[in-house]
């Protein structure tokens, strides 16, 4: 009678876990959303979600995974001021952060952990997009709102904000092949490996290359978004393959125009990211070759993120994907004060803003809060 008693208790249970997880998962509703300048749909077949509203004041986590280099130290200095302003903090019970390197294992276990912990949402910068499917499952059985940004997941279970970046390396490939009409030697210094944000820019460079019809011959290094990475790989590469016709990065550009300099390689005609370092580079040295287009994804992307968490959980109509827009400066138009800041660090990346969410960030802002775990 009372194994009896006991085994019905425990499938109520389940029935009601099941049902409370059921409960708490977004219904798939017309659009538009609740912010559509700033909650922007990737494209017209995108689907919207509507959260059921959840009481505040909310615990939300940052799953970072890679952590060496500007733009990640940046970004998580910007989730840090952002949650930290007055009318978000008011929004939050907590805000944890935790950066786990490349370990991707480590990352997924991060997350796990925060489902468990019961937080109500996790913005996370994933370091592959296909290894996450069991914890995403889980996520959204917990009614735990995921938002991924940056490096985004391979799912339509979670929300993703991204700028389109594969068209950001379409644009770099665009450059090169304005600049060198007859093809030539480029070098490619990519980003953090399996990540999906090297994996989208490099294959726009290449497709553009590939589709001009001249004859490009490409070298590819690994200079993981890091100025101190890429100036060595630059370094080497142009000391065995070199000199080059043209060359695109994803980051770390100061340091790959400060390898040029290094070797006394000719400046050339260059498609990069949005430091403020590269930037002062391009504008100093326009006139000598380094032609430069300055275009990326701002670490302020952090912020939209974790903006549209908690409109998730109040409720609001969020798109299944939403696409932010690209801060671009091409030569001969750097204009100091605005794309560029001369008496500002060149650990700086500029065009850290979306106005259209009401975001923006100081240098000050940003740079008094730390890079560590919280």
């Amino acid at each position: 009678m009372m194994k009896s008693f006991a085994r019905g208790l425990v499938a109520a249970t389940a029935l009601l876990t099941l049902g409370s997880a059921a409960h708490a998962q977004p219904e798939v509703v017309a659009g538009p959303s609740a912010e559509p300048g700033c909650f922007a749909p990737w494209s017209a077949d995108t689907k919207f979600f509507k959260f059921p509203k959840k009481s505040g004041p909310y615990r939300i986590a940052l799953a970072n995974g890679y952590i060496a280099n500007t733009w990640r130290i940046q970004m998580v200095q910007t989730a840090k001021a952002y949650a930290a302003q007055k009318d978000v903090a008011a929004k939050l019970k907590e805000f944890k952060v935790v950066s786990t390197g490349e370990d991707v294992p480590a990352q997924i276990s991060a997350i796990n952990n925060f489902i468990d912990s019961g937080y109500d949402a996790i913005v996370v910068n994933a370091q592959n997009p296909t290894a996450f499917a069991p914890v995403i499952k889980r996520a959204k059985q917990a009614g735990v709102v995921l938002v991924a940004f940056d490096n985004v997941l391979d799912t339509k279970d979670a929300i993703n904000v991204n700028v389109d970046q594969k068209g950001l390396g379409e644009l770099w490939g665009d450059w090169l092949v304005k600049y060198l009409p007859k093809g030539g030697k480029v070098l490619e210094v990519r980003g953090v490996a399996g990540t999906s944000v090297d994996t989208d820019r490099h294959k726009g460079i290449q497709e553009k290359l590939q589709a001009s019809g001249k004859p490009f011959k490409v070298t590819e290094v690994m200079g993981k978004w890091d100025d101190g990475v890429a100036q060595k790989v630059t370094a080497d590469a142009i000391a065995t393959g070199g000199p080059f016709d043209g060359i695109t990065a994803q980051g770390g550009d100061t340091g790959v125009v400060q390898a040029m300099m290094d070797a006394k390689h000719p400046f050339v005609p260059f498609g990069g990211e949005t430091e403020n370092g590269f930037r002062k580079l391009c504008a100093q040295h326009g006139g000598d070759g380094l032609k430069c287009t300055s275009a990326g994804s701002g670490p302020a992307q952090v912020a939209v993120a974790i903006k549209t968490a908690i409109a998730a959980l109040e409720g609001q109509v969020v798109p299944q994907e939403i696409k932010l827009p690209l801060a671009i400066t091409s030569d001969p138009d750097f204009k100091e004060g605005q794309d560029y800041f001369a008496k500002q660090s060149d650990n700086f990346f500029v065009g850290n803003s979306f106005p259209s969410c009401g975001i923006n960030f100081s240098a000050q802002e940003i740079m008094g809060q730390t890079k560590e775990n919280q």
